[in-house]
Protein backbone atom coordinates (compact mmCIF):
# COMPACT_ATOMS: atom_id res chain seq x y z
CA UNK A 1 0.00 0.00 0.00
CA UNK A 2 2.76 2.41 0.91
CA UNK A 3 6.24 3.12 -0.44
CA UNK A 4 8.83 4.79 1.79
CA UNK A 5 10.54 7.90 0.38
CA UNK A 6 13.87 8.89 1.96
CA UNK A 7 15.53 10.91 -0.79
CA UNK A 8 15.38 14.31 0.92
CA UNK A 9 15.13 15.82 4.37
CA UNK A 10 11.54 16.93 3.86
CA UNK A 11 10.49 13.55 2.49
CA UNK A 12 12.24 11.42 5.09
CA UNK A 13 9.85 8.83 6.42
CA UNK A 14 6.97 9.75 4.15
CA UNK A 15 4.80 6.88 3.00
CA UNK A 16 3.48 7.38 -0.50
CA UNK A 17 0.21 5.72 -1.40
CA UNK A 18 0.41 2.95 -3.98
CA UNK A 19 -2.87 1.25 -4.82
CA UNK A 20 -3.98 -1.68 -6.94
CA UNK A 21 -7.01 -2.16 -9.15
CA UNK A 22 -9.65 -4.39 -7.62
CA UNK A 23 -9.72 -6.55 -10.73
CA UNK A 24 -6.02 -7.25 -10.16
CA UNK A 25 -6.68 -8.70 -6.69
CA UNK A 26 -7.12 -12.44 -6.32
CA UNK A 27 -7.70 -12.57 -2.57
CA UNK A 28 -9.43 -10.60 0.18
CA UNK A 29 -5.98 -10.09 1.73
CA UNK A 30 -4.88 -8.24 -1.40
CA UNK A 31 -8.12 -6.26 -1.45
CA UNK A 32 -7.76 -5.17 2.18
CA UNK A 33 -4.08 -4.41 1.75
CA UNK A 34 -4.08 -2.56 -1.58
CA UNK A 35 -7.58 -1.21 -2.25
CA UNK A 36 -8.52 0.66 0.92
CA UNK A 37 -6.17 3.66 0.79
CA UNK A 38 -8.10 6.36 2.63
CA UNK A 39 -10.86 7.53 4.96
CA UNK A 40 -13.11 4.84 6.46
CA UNK A 41 -11.52 2.22 4.24
CA UNK A 42 -8.10 3.00 5.70
CA UNK A 43 -9.43 2.32 9.20
CA UNK A 44 -10.63 -1.06 8.01
CA UNK A 45 -7.27 -1.77 6.35
CA UNK A 46 -5.38 -0.95 9.53
CA UNK A 47 -7.65 -3.16 11.64
CA UNK A 48 -7.12 -6.03 9.23
CA UNK A 49 -3.35 -5.55 9.22
CA UNK A 50 -3.18 -5.41 13.03
CA UNK A 51 -5.20 -8.62 13.31
CA UNK A 52 -3.02 -10.26 10.67
CA UNK A 53 0.08 -9.29 12.63
CA UNK A 54 -1.29 -10.39 16.01
CA UNK A 55 -2.41 -13.76 14.66
CA UNK A 56 0.85 -14.27 12.81
CA UNK A 57 2.82 -13.66 16.02
CA UNK A 58 0.78 -16.34 17.76
CA UNK A 59 -0.71 -13.86 20.22
CA UNK A 60 -3.80 -15.14 22.10
CA UNK A 61 -6.86 -13.01 21.41
CA UNK A 62 -9.75 -12.11 23.66
CA UNK A 63 -13.11 -11.22 22.14
CA UNK A 64 -15.63 -8.73 23.58
CA UNK A 65 -19.02 -8.69 21.86
CA UNK A 66 -22.01 -6.53 22.70
CA UNK A 67 -25.23 -6.71 20.73
CA UNK A 68 -27.68 -9.39 19.63
CA UNK A 69 -25.25 -11.64 17.77
CA UNK A 70 -27.12 -14.84 18.60
CA UNK A 71 -30.60 -13.52 17.78
CA UNK A 72 -29.35 -12.38 14.38
CA UNK A 73 -27.40 -15.56 13.61
CA UNK A 74 -24.07 -13.75 13.36
CA UNK A 75 -22.55 -16.24 15.78
CA UNK A 76 -23.00 -18.98 13.18
CA UNK A 77 -21.81 -16.95 10.18
CA UNK A 78 -18.49 -15.54 11.40
CA UNK A 79 -18.12 -15.86 15.18
CA UNK A 80 -18.01 -19.64 15.55
CA UNK A 81 -15.64 -20.03 12.55
CA UNK A 82 -13.35 -17.53 14.31
CA UNK A 83 -13.50 -19.48 17.58
CA UNK A 84 -12.73 -22.73 15.75
CA UNK A 85 -9.31 -21.45 14.65
CA UNK A 86 -7.87 -21.73 18.16
CA UNK A 87 -6.85 -18.06 18.15
CA UNK A 88 -9.34 -16.86 20.80
CA UNK A 89 -8.54 -17.47 24.48
CA UNK A 90 -11.79 -16.28 26.05
CA UNK A 91 -14.97 -14.34 25.38
CA UNK A 92 -16.71 -11.44 27.12
CA UNK A 93 -20.35 -10.82 26.22
CA UNK A 94 -23.84 -10.27 27.66
CA UNK A 95 -26.35 -12.45 29.48
CA UNK A 96 -28.78 -11.77 26.62
CA UNK A 97 -26.38 -13.26 24.07
CA UNK A 98 -26.26 -16.45 26.17
CA UNK A 99 -30.04 -16.51 26.62
CA UNK A 100 -30.98 -16.05 22.95
CA UNK A 101 -28.34 -18.60 21.94
CA UNK A 102 -30.73 -21.35 22.99
CA UNK A 103 -33.70 -20.44 20.79
CA UNK A 104 -32.72 -22.50 17.76
CA UNK A 105 -32.58 -25.73 19.75
CA UNK A 106 -36.03 -25.45 21.34
CA UNK A 107 -38.34 -28.35 20.53
CA UNK A 108 -41.13 -26.14 19.18
CA UNK A 109 -38.84 -23.87 17.15
CA UNK A 110 -36.09 -26.14 15.82
CA UNK A 111 -37.18 -25.39 12.23
CA UNK A 112 -36.17 -21.77 12.74
CA UNK A 113 -37.40 -19.34 15.41
CA UNK A 114 -36.16 -16.10 13.84
CA UNK A 115 -37.60 -14.22 10.87
CA UNK A 116 -36.85 -10.88 9.24
CA UNK A 117 -39.00 -7.75 9.52
CA UNK A 118 -38.54 -4.17 8.30
CA UNK A 119 -36.75 -1.88 10.75
CA UNK A 120 -39.47 0.72 10.28
CA UNK A 121 -42.70 -1.21 10.61
CA UNK A 122 -45.92 -1.16 12.63
CA UNK A 123 -44.67 -2.24 16.05
CA UNK A 124 -48.11 -2.00 17.57
CA UNK A 125 -49.35 -4.54 15.02
CA UNK A 126 -46.40 -6.79 15.84
CA UNK A 127 -47.27 -6.57 19.52
CA UNK A 128 -50.89 -7.47 18.79
CA UNK A 129 -49.82 -10.60 16.91
CA UNK A 130 -47.35 -11.61 19.61
CA UNK A 131 -44.18 -10.83 17.66
CA UNK A 132 -41.08 -9.42 19.36
CA UNK A 133 -38.62 -7.37 17.30
CA UNK A 134 -34.88 -6.83 17.68
CA UNK A 135 -34.05 -4.26 14.99
CA UNK A 136 -34.84 -6.27 11.82
CA UNK A 137 -34.94 -9.69 13.51
CA UNK A 138 -38.19 -10.98 15.01
CA UNK A 139 -39.60 -14.03 16.78
CA UNK A 140 -42.82 -15.21 18.35
CA UNK A 141 -43.34 -14.31 21.99
CA UNK A 142 -43.73 -18.01 22.64
CA UNK A 143 -40.01 -18.45 22.00
CA UNK A 144 -39.27 -16.53 25.19
CA UNK A 145 -41.74 -18.53 27.26
CA UNK A 146 -40.26 -21.80 25.97
CA UNK A 147 -36.72 -20.56 26.59
CA UNK A 148 -37.70 -19.58 30.14
CA UNK A 149 -39.17 -23.03 30.79
CA UNK A 150 -36.04 -24.68 29.46
CA UNK A 151 -33.73 -22.52 31.58
CA UNK A 152 -35.81 -23.02 34.72
CA UNK A 153 -35.65 -26.79 34.26
CA UNK A 154 -31.89 -26.67 33.66
CA UNK A 155 -31.12 -24.38 36.61
CA UNK A 156 -33.13 -26.65 38.90
CA UNK A 157 -30.87 -29.61 38.04
CA UNK A 158 -28.69 -30.97 40.88
CA UNK A 159 -25.39 -29.90 39.25
CA UNK A 160 -26.42 -26.23 39.55
CA UNK A 161 -27.26 -26.34 43.27
CA UNK A 162 -24.09 -24.72 44.53
CA UNK A 163 -22.11 -21.51 44.36
CA UNK A 164 -20.13 -21.19 41.13
CA UNK A 165 -18.54 -18.67 38.82
CA UNK A 166 -20.42 -17.36 35.82
CA UNK A 167 -17.92 -19.15 33.59
CA UNK A 168 -18.97 -22.44 35.24
CA UNK A 169 -22.64 -21.55 34.78
CA UNK A 170 -22.19 -20.88 31.08
CA UNK A 171 -19.97 -23.94 30.63
CA UNK A 172 -22.72 -26.16 32.07
CA UNK A 173 -25.37 -24.29 30.10
CA UNK A 174 -23.35 -24.89 26.93
CA UNK A 175 -23.38 -28.61 27.71
CA UNK A 176 -27.18 -28.59 27.98
CA UNK A 177 -27.54 -26.50 24.81
CA UNK A 178 -25.31 -29.02 23.01
CA UNK A 179 -27.54 -31.89 24.11
CA UNK A 180 -30.64 -30.12 22.77
CA UNK A 181 -28.87 -29.31 19.50
CA UNK A 182 -27.92 -32.94 19.01
CA UNK A 183 -31.41 -34.06 19.93
CA UNK A 184 -33.04 -31.79 17.36
CA UNK A 185 -30.30 -31.97 14.70
CA UNK A 186 -29.61 -28.23 14.60
CA UNK A 187 -26.30 -26.49 14.03
CA UNK A 188 -24.12 -25.81 17.09
CA UNK A 189 -24.63 -22.51 18.85
CA UNK A 190 -22.22 -20.22 20.65
CA UNK A 191 -22.25 -21.67 24.17
CA UNK A 192 -22.13 -25.27 22.99
CA UNK A 193 -19.11 -24.39 20.83
CA UNK A 194 -17.40 -22.73 23.80
CA UNK A 195 -18.25 -25.77 25.96
CA UNK A 196 -16.66 -28.19 23.48
CA UNK A 197 -13.56 -26.02 23.17
CA UNK A 198 -13.35 -25.06 26.88
CA UNK A 199 -13.44 -21.35 26.00
CA UNK A 200 -14.40 -19.33 29.11
CA UNK A 201 -17.39 -17.02 28.62
CA UNK A 202 -17.56 -13.97 30.89
CA UNK A 203 -20.62 -11.79 31.47
CA UNK A 204 -19.84 -8.62 33.40
CA UNK A 205 -23.48 -7.76 34.14
CA UNK A 206 -25.10 -11.13 34.87
CA UNK A 207 -28.18 -9.58 36.47
CA UNK A 208 -28.99 -7.72 33.25
CA UNK A 209 -30.49 -10.59 31.26
CA UNK A 210 -33.00 -13.39 31.20
CA UNK A 211 -30.73 -16.28 32.17
CA UNK A 212 -30.42 -14.67 35.59
CA UNK A 213 -34.08 -13.61 35.60
CA UNK A 214 -35.01 -17.28 35.52
CA UNK A 215 -32.65 -17.93 38.41
CA UNK A 216 -34.38 -15.10 40.26
CA UNK A 217 -37.72 -16.85 39.66
CA UNK A 218 -36.48 -20.04 41.27
CA UNK A 219 -35.00 -18.06 44.17
CA UNK A 220 -38.33 -16.24 44.63
CA UNK A 221 -40.21 -19.54 44.58
CA UNK A 222 -37.92 -20.85 47.31
CA UNK A 223 -38.43 -17.68 49.35
CA UNK A 224 -42.20 -18.08 49.00
CA UNK A 225 -42.08 -21.72 50.06
CA UNK A 226 -43.19 -23.01 46.65
CA UNK A 227 -40.16 -25.23 46.16
CA UNK A 228 -38.09 -26.87 48.92
CA UNK A 229 -34.66 -25.76 47.83
CA UNK A 230 -32.73 -23.71 45.29
CA UNK A 231 -29.03 -23.27 46.06
CA UNK A 232 -27.54 -21.83 42.87
CA UNK A 233 -25.51 -18.68 43.45
CA UNK A 234 -22.93 -16.71 41.48
CA UNK A 235 -19.43 -16.21 42.86
CA UNK A 236 -18.53 -12.88 41.29
CA UNK A 237 -15.29 -12.54 43.24
CA UNK A 238 -13.99 -15.83 41.88
CA UNK A 239 -15.13 -14.99 38.35
CA UNK A 240 -13.30 -11.65 38.24
CA UNK A 241 -10.23 -13.32 39.76
CA UNK A 242 -10.42 -15.99 37.06
CA UNK A 243 -10.37 -13.31 34.34
CA UNK A 244 -7.29 -11.82 36.00
CA UNK A 245 -5.64 -15.25 36.08
CA UNK A 246 -6.12 -15.62 32.33
CA UNK A 247 -4.58 -12.19 31.70
CA UNK A 248 -1.63 -13.16 33.90
CA UNK A 249 -1.29 -16.38 31.88
CA UNK A 250 -1.10 -14.42 28.61
CA UNK A 251 1.54 -12.02 29.91
CA UNK A 252 3.80 -14.41 31.82
CA UNK A 253 3.08 -18.05 30.91
CA UNK A 254 2.23 -18.05 27.22
CA UNK A 255 5.24 -17.94 24.85
CA UNK A 256 3.97 -14.74 23.19
CA UNK A 257 4.04 -12.88 26.54
CA UNK A 258 1.30 -10.65 25.18
CA UNK A 259 -2.43 -10.54 24.52
CA UNK A 260 -4.58 -8.99 21.84
CA UNK A 261 -8.22 -8.01 22.06
CA UNK A 262 -11.01 -7.60 19.53
CA UNK A 263 -13.79 -5.34 20.81
CA UNK A 264 -17.09 -5.30 18.94
CA UNK A 265 -19.52 -2.77 20.35
CA UNK A 266 -18.92 -1.30 23.77
CA UNK A 267 -20.57 -1.29 27.16
CA UNK A 268 -19.92 -3.85 29.87
CA UNK A 269 -18.39 -6.57 27.64
CA UNK A 270 -15.72 -4.09 26.55
CA UNK A 271 -14.90 -2.91 30.06
CA UNK A 272 -14.87 -6.43 31.48
CA UNK A 273 -12.38 -7.41 28.79
CA UNK A 274 -10.11 -4.48 29.63
CA UNK A 275 -10.22 -4.51 33.44
CA UNK A 276 -7.81 -7.39 34.28
CA UNK A 277 -4.77 -5.12 33.82
CA UNK A 278 -5.79 -2.49 36.39
CA UNK A 279 -7.07 -5.28 38.64
CA UNK A 280 -3.67 -6.97 38.57
CA UNK A 281 -1.42 -3.92 38.59
CA UNK A 282 -3.36 -1.18 40.37
CA UNK A 283 -5.59 -3.12 42.78
CA UNK A 284 -3.53 -6.25 43.52
CA UNK A 285 -0.26 -4.35 43.09
CA UNK A 286 1.55 -6.99 41.06
CA UNK A 287 4.69 -5.85 39.20
CA UNK A 288 5.38 -5.79 35.46
CA UNK A 289 1.72 -6.07 34.46
CA UNK A 290 1.01 -4.69 31.01
CA UNK A 291 -2.15 -4.05 29.08
CA UNK A 292 -3.09 -5.47 25.71
CA UNK A 293 -0.38 -5.26 23.07
CA UNK A 294 -2.95 -5.43 20.26
CA UNK A 295 -6.33 -3.71 20.51
CA UNK A 296 -8.79 -3.29 17.66
CA UNK A 297 -12.34 -2.14 18.16
CA UNK A 298 -15.34 -1.50 15.95
CA UNK A 299 -17.98 0.66 17.61
CA UNK A 300 -20.80 2.94 16.48
CA UNK A 301 -20.48 5.42 19.37
CA UNK A 302 -18.72 8.71 18.43
CA UNK A 303 -15.65 9.48 20.49
CA UNK A 304 -17.22 12.72 21.74
CA UNK A 305 -20.10 11.07 23.61
CA UNK A 306 -17.96 10.47 26.68
CA UNK A 307 -18.91 6.83 27.09
CA UNK A 308 -16.66 3.84 27.58
CA UNK A 309 -18.08 2.42 24.36
CA UNK A 310 -16.56 5.22 22.33
CA UNK A 311 -13.16 5.64 23.99
CA UNK A 312 -10.28 4.63 21.68
CA UNK A 313 -7.33 2.44 22.66
CA UNK A 314 -5.20 5.55 23.19
CA UNK A 315 -7.46 6.58 26.08
CA UNK A 316 -7.16 3.07 27.52
CA UNK A 317 -3.36 3.55 27.48
CA UNK A 318 -3.74 6.21 30.20
CA UNK A 319 -5.44 3.60 32.40
CA UNK A 320 -2.76 1.01 31.66
CA UNK A 321 -5.27 -1.25 29.89
CA UNK A 322 -3.35 -1.02 26.60
CA UNK A 323 0.43 -1.18 26.27
CA UNK A 324 1.84 2.36 26.07
CA UNK A 325 4.99 1.28 24.23
CA UNK A 326 3.24 -0.31 21.24
CA UNK A 327 -0.20 1.27 20.87
CA UNK A 328 0.68 3.64 18.03
CA UNK A 329 1.45 0.67 15.79
CA UNK A 330 -0.83 -2.03 17.21
CA UNK A 331 -4.20 -0.44 17.98
CA UNK A 332 -7.07 1.03 15.99
CA UNK A 333 -10.68 2.05 16.58
CA UNK A 334 -13.16 2.19 13.73
CA UNK A 335 -16.56 3.83 13.94
CA UNK A 336 -18.83 1.35 12.20
CA UNK A 337 -21.47 -1.33 12.69
CA UNK A 338 -19.40 -4.48 13.19
CA UNK A 339 -22.06 -6.63 11.54
CA UNK A 340 -21.07 -4.98 8.24
CA UNK A 341 -17.35 -5.70 8.35
CA UNK A 342 -16.75 -8.78 10.53
CA UNK A 343 -17.81 -11.37 7.92
CA UNK A 344 -15.25 -9.94 5.50
CA UNK A 345 -12.47 -9.61 8.09
CA UNK A 346 -12.95 -13.15 9.37
CA UNK A 347 -13.20 -14.55 5.86
CA UNK A 348 -9.93 -12.86 4.86
CA UNK A 349 -8.14 -14.20 7.95
CA UNK A 350 -9.52 -17.71 7.39
CA UNK A 351 -8.42 -17.54 3.74
CA UNK A 352 -4.90 -16.69 4.91
CA UNK A 353 -4.96 -19.65 7.26
CA UNK A 354 -6.13 -21.96 4.48
CA UNK A 355 -3.42 -20.66 2.15
CA UNK A 356 -0.70 -21.32 4.74
CA UNK A 357 -2.11 -24.79 5.38
CA UNK A 358 -1.90 -25.61 1.66
CA UNK A 359 1.71 -24.42 1.62
CA UNK A 360 2.60 -26.65 4.57
CA UNK A 361 0.91 -29.60 2.95
CA UNK A 362 2.95 -29.09 -0.22
CA UNK A 363 6.32 -28.06 1.26
CA UNK A 364 6.39 -29.05 4.93
CA UNK A 365 6.34 -26.89 8.06
CA UNK A 366 10.06 -26.13 8.25
CA UNK A 367 10.28 -24.60 4.79
CA UNK A 368 7.06 -22.62 5.08
CA UNK A 369 7.70 -21.30 8.60
CA UNK A 370 11.18 -20.16 7.57
CA UNK A 371 9.85 -18.29 4.53
CA UNK A 372 6.50 -17.17 5.99
CA UNK A 373 6.92 -16.52 9.75
CA UNK A 374 3.25 -15.58 10.09
CA UNK A 375 2.25 -19.11 9.08
CA UNK A 376 3.25 -20.48 12.48
CA UNK A 377 0.82 -18.22 14.34
CA UNK A 378 -1.97 -18.74 11.85
CA UNK A 379 -1.56 -22.51 12.06
CA UNK A 380 -1.39 -22.78 15.85
CA UNK A 381 -3.33 -25.74 17.24
CA UNK A 382 -7.00 -25.44 16.30
CA UNK A 383 -7.94 -27.08 19.60
CA UNK A 384 -7.17 -23.72 21.18
CA UNK A 385 -6.02 -22.92 24.70
CA UNK A 386 -8.84 -24.66 26.63
CA UNK A 387 -8.36 -22.21 29.47
CA UNK A 388 -11.50 -23.33 31.28
CA UNK A 389 -9.90 -26.74 31.77
CA UNK A 390 -6.88 -25.16 33.49
CA UNK A 391 -8.68 -22.41 35.41
CA UNK A 392 -7.94 -23.88 38.85
CA UNK A 393 -4.21 -24.14 38.18
CA UNK A 394 -4.05 -20.63 36.70
CA UNK A 395 -6.02 -19.18 39.61
CA UNK A 396 -3.65 -20.87 42.06
CA UNK A 397 -0.66 -19.26 40.32
CA UNK A 398 -2.28 -15.87 40.73
CA UNK A 399 -3.11 -16.64 44.36
CA UNK A 400 0.58 -17.38 44.93
CA UNK A 401 1.44 -13.96 43.47
CA UNK A 402 -1.09 -12.32 45.78
CA UNK A 403 0.37 -14.14 48.78
CA UNK A 404 3.86 -12.99 47.84
CA UNK A 405 2.64 -9.37 47.67
CA UNK A 406 1.39 -9.53 51.27
CA UNK A 407 3.03 -6.39 52.67
CA UNK A 408 1.90 -4.11 49.84
CA UNK A 409 -1.66 -5.41 50.00
CA UNK A 410 -1.96 -5.10 53.78
CA UNK A 411 -0.78 -1.50 53.54
CA UNK A 412 -3.64 -0.70 51.16
CA UNK A 413 -6.17 -1.50 53.92
CA UNK A 414 -5.15 1.57 55.92
CA UNK A 415 -6.91 4.87 55.22
CA UNK A 416 -7.86 7.73 57.57
CA UNK A 417 -11.63 7.35 57.33
CA UNK A 418 -13.89 10.14 58.56
CA UNK A 419 -15.62 9.47 61.90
Amino acid sequence: MYEEQKTGAQNCGRRYVKVRRVDECDTLDELFTHCLPAFGGAYLRRIYQILDRAIGLGCPLTLAVAGPVTVSGQHQTWMIPLLETGWVAYLSTTDAVCYHDGHRSLEAYKSGPIHEVPIFCDDAALRDEGTIRVTDMAFDEGVLFDQDRFLSAVLAEPEFQRKMTGTELRFLLGKHYAAEERRHSVDPGLLSTCWRRAIPVFVGAPGDGSVFLNSMKLWAMRQAGLIPNYAFDLDLHAEVFEACAYHRWGLFDHPAHALGTVILGGGVPKNYNLQPEPALGQVLGLPNVRGYQFDVQIVTAPVTDGSLSSCPPAEAVTWGKVDKDTYLQTTESMQSDYSIVMPFLVKALLDNRRRYARMVEAEGEAAVFAREPNARGYLRAADGYRLFDTREELCERLTADVRQNRDWLLDTLRYPLAT
